[in-house]
């Protein structure tokens, strides 16, 4: 009760307990008006809550509306950051390595042809599939190889939320290279909305022949759909090429369904059709820690000179601390100068003292921040602080979990850029190969389900890595022993190998040591009789100086 209740009830009581009553009724009513999340998050009257106006909208006015912030600053991370540049390269390395390679795995039974004939027809694709891959040529700026091309696709994914890859034909063939297929790959910041500079002008345009909206460079449909992307001839904020010009270039060929451009992008809302970079949920805090750790580091420098500070009440104009001894011999005549070296003696003036300079630094606790730091950013990346950090120094178990728990976030992107990059190029490039005659493939472009049957494709990427092989070698054989897994998938896992080449390649060298071993046996058995003879000669010997 507040001082007017207290007032009223010492007048009139009944009057005090009708106004208490009905303020109990009141907070009720209001108690059962602010339930649910009224009660938590979504509370306005929390003193904890009262400041956050939390907002948000569409995913265009999200995400496009700060994309090319948040790449600029990506960059600039990437480029600055030793945490930023770890959690980029830690994934690239893991996800796509040297080159995710295809393995043709064509579904026979729909095919109705056989094993031999299935496994026959995966290795000459596979050969064919080299071919093209392994070749500068493949690439329309004859720079990168595909299996290149895919490690630098992953990088400008994760720094810059996506990239793209254009789908060209070279005509003119060479006779080492029968495929005409090219690829291109571009960084995003040229796929923008016409005449942007920088980010981009207005949020959302139109196209005026169909009427479509263009968001940030990509053409929608009515039905939501992506329609063409507007690729720019040069980056949109660059100062080297004055004339800036846009081509409009169909998501899709109109005759063949094929893509004409791939965009390689991890999706996190629905109707999203550019992406975030990754690291945009930390971008804070790397500039942060990376500013505390130059920080710690100026000061550690500077804790390394040996400064001296002269308090005295003269002018301070005059410098009375020349350095060490040989300055100060120069300059001892007038007594005024003091020198700093072995046995040295100074008498300092009246009024005058000398202060050495402490910054207390480096900071003691600067290695146990910095590790609880990185914790919460890899907690946001998905990558364990020990693998950002590449500090095993925990348990065997403990560092055995962190790898399992990060290759999930790695196999989970690397499924992204297969079906994003990979599968749709090794299709494209199939349908060219089968076109040209070089693979035979009956039925191909008569049903879609046999052409599905035929485009089946594995992908081996490098393998997750074994703390203690020992051990990891045994539980793969109990996987194998209780029908929970497959020698085949073994193999892929423990360093992206096929059970069936390393069983031909133990084969042949089986029956290589079978005819090295029968070589050797007469002559390792004529030796053995040699070396009997000799000790049984040696025994002989000692035996009679006995006697």
């Amino acid at each position: 009760m507040n001082i007017l209740d207290k007032v009223i009830a010492a007048i009139s009581p009944a009057a005090a307990l009708k106004r208490e009553r009905a303020r109990c009724g009141l907070r009720l009513f209001q108690k059962f008006q602010n339930s649910g999340y009224d009660e938590g998050g979504a509370s306005y009257s929390k003193n904890a809550l009262k400041g956050w106006n939390a907002s948000s909208r569409s995913p265009q006015e999200d995400i496009d509306r700060n994309l090319h912030t948040l790449r600029q600053r990506s960059r600039s991370l990437m480029m600055s950051a030793p945490i930023a540049v770890s959690a980029i390269k830690t994934s690239r390395t893991n996800i796509v390595g040297v080159g995710l390679k295809a393995r043709p795995m064509i579904d026979r039974e729909v095919l109705g042809i056989s094993e031999s004939e299935a496994k026959a027809w995966n290795k000459k694709t596979q050969r064919e599939f080299e071919l093209w891959a392994k070749s500068k040529h493949c690439d329309s700026t004859k720079i990168n190889n595909f299996y290149e091309i895919q490690q630098i696709a992953c990088i400008s994914w994760l720094m810059n939320g996506d990239a793209a890859v254009l789908i060209k034909y070279n005509e003119k063939e060479f006779a080492f290279m029968p495929y005409s297929l090219r690829i291109h790959l571009i960084e995003s910041d040229k796929i923008c909305s016409p005449y942007s500079s920088g980010g981009y002008v207005n949020l959302q345009q139109t196209n005026p022949e169909n009427g479509n909206r263009i968001y940030n460079g990509v053409e929608i449909d009515k039905n939501g759909a992506v329609a063409a992307y507007y690729i720019c001839n040069t980056y949109p904020n660059s100062s080297l090429q004055a004339e800036k010009k846009w081509i409009r270039v169909e998501a899709f060929g109109k005759r063949t369904g094929f893509p004409n451009v791939l965009m390689i992008f991890e999706s996190e809302r629905a109707e999203q059709y550019r992406g975030v970079p990754y690291l945009a949920p930390v971008i804070e805090a790397l500039k942060q820690l990376t500013r505390y750790s130059e920080a710690e580091i100026m000061a550690a420098v500077i804790n390394g000179f040996f400064t001296v500070f002269v308090i005295t009440e003269k002018s301070t104009s005059e410098m009375p601390f020349t350095g060490f001894e040989e300055d100060s011999a120069k300059n001892s005549s007038d007594g005024s100068n003091y020198g700093m070296g072995p046995g040295m003696i100074n008498v300092l003036a009246p009024g005058e003292d000398v202060k050495m300079a402490d910054p207390s630094h480096p900071n003691e606790n600067f290695d146990a921040f910095t590790t609880a730091y990185t914790k919460y950013i890899g907690a946001a990346l998905e990558i364990p602080s020990e693998l950002l950090l590449k500090q095993f120094g925990q348990s065997y178990s403990a560092s055995k979990a962190a790898l399992e728990e990060a290759w999930k976030a790695f196999r989970m992107k690397r499924a992204w850029l297969v079906d994003d990059l990979c599968q749709p190029v090794y299709e494209i490039w199939l349908v060219e190969a089968i076109a040209k005659g070089r693979i035979r493939a009956p039925g191909f472009f008569l049903d879609p389900a046999i052409r599905e049957a035929w485009c089946r494709c594995a992908w081996n990427g490098p393998s997750q890595g074994m703390l203690d092989p020992l051990k990891e070698v045994e539980a793969a054989a109990k996987r194998v022993e209780l029908g929970i897994s497959t020698r085949e998938n073994e193999a892929m896992e423990m360093n992206s190998s096929s059970f069936d080449d390393n069983a031909e390649q133990l084969r042949r060298e089986a029956r290589k040591m079978g005819k090295i071993n029968a070589l050797l046996n007469p002559v390792q058995k004529a030796e053995k009789n040699e070396k009997e003879q000799e000790n049984g000669e040696d025994r002989s010997k000692r035996d009679n100086c006995c006697r």
